[in-house]
């Protein structure tokens, strides 16, 4: 039976002396999902990612891999199916972008038909024989990709993918990302400061924010949470408020206003109609909608890029 998710953490912690980067984190990616982590510069995003991939030793907790937990033992194991870009990626400049994968190839130990496969999935094939030196940064982060692609990982850890990439190559590294679960059964986690672009590619979200993940669940739920309600002020709020829950209508106060689940006209005009036939003076109705940057900067206290 295949694991439910491919990492799990359990109270993950990372303190440098006095100074907690990560606190008792607690996160669960799904099998072949993009899991975008989220959060401002500084949260604590590049430090999880590095403990997971064993590039930094956590002060406390576990992490679990594909269904087993990481230790000393099978640290380089269980790594072994697990690629990876973080920061920039590394190359030399003065050999071609195939060169540069032939020298992954071999330290990875993989196939060499792997080094055309990857290129042609980052839609570098055509220039494979082109000095990196030569490429744009969108091609160099492209190769980093495909560097991390080699050997097909069922694990991708992409951090920060879209850095300093121009409209093009961030809506190019996008598609990439999305095709990567579906085509290749390769579960991706990317991380990112800007709230648009895991929006346009992740179907299930971590939102972290000083080092505590403060929201975890799928894209979708989070939206939902940005529904949106009708506003209502009256000149006798306990009567309405009344009124509302006679009518099967629960209300949220916020201010002088009462906030109800949107309807449809018709249904809003049916309630207008009875809170005046009722005395009620109706002061105010508004449509409100709570965005999704509304919620996020809520959830990480107002310190992200957006």
């Amino acid at each position: 039976m295949a694991e439910p998710n491919l990492i799990e953490t359990q109270n993950l912690t990372k303190q440098y002396g006095k100074i907690r980067c990560v606190t008792t984190l607690h996160m669960k990616v799904p099998r072949e999902a993009v899991y975008g982590f989220l959060g401002p510069n500084g949260a604590g995003k590049s430090t999880t990612l590095k403990m997971i991939l064993g590039l930094v030793k956590p002060t406390e907790g576990s992490i679990t891999l594909f269904g087993t937990r990481v230790n000393g033992k099978n640290r380089i194991r269980l790594l072994a199916d697990t690629g990876s870009l973080i920061e920039s990626p590394s190359y030399y400049g003065h050999l071609t972008g195939e060169e540069n994968l032939h020298i992954l190839q071999t330290l990875k130990g993989c196939p060499k038909k792997d080094i055309d496969e990857v290129l042609k999935i980052v839609r570098l094939y055509d220039a494979r024989q082109k000095k990196v030196s030569h490429y744009s940064l969108g091609m160099k982060q492209r190769l980093g990709l495909a560097g991390a692609l080699l050997g097909f990982p069922r694990l991708l850890i992409l951090d920060e993918p879209t850095n300093g990439l121009d409209p093009a190559g961030i809506q190019e590294m996008r598609e990439l990302i999305c095709t990567l679960p579906s085509s290749y059964g390769i579960t991706v986690v990317v991380s990112s400061h800007l709230l648009s672009e895991i929006d346009q590619m992740a179907d299930h979200v971590g939102i972290i924010r000083k080092g505590e993940l403060v929201y975890q669940d799928t894209l979708e739920s989070l939206h939902a949470k940005a529904s949106q309600q009708i506003a209502l002020r009256t000149d006798n709020p306990a009567t309405t408020l009344l009124l509302l829950r006679q009518n099967g209508i629960e209300a949220q106060k916020e201010s002088d206003y009462f906030l109800i689940p949107m309807a449809d006209d018709n249904e809003i005009a049916r309630l207008c109609r009875h809170l005046i036939e009722q005395g009620i003076s109706l002061y105010r109705i508004e449509k409100r909608e709570k965005s999704l940057e509304d919620i996020f900067l809520a959830l990480t206290g107002k310190e992200s890029s957006l």
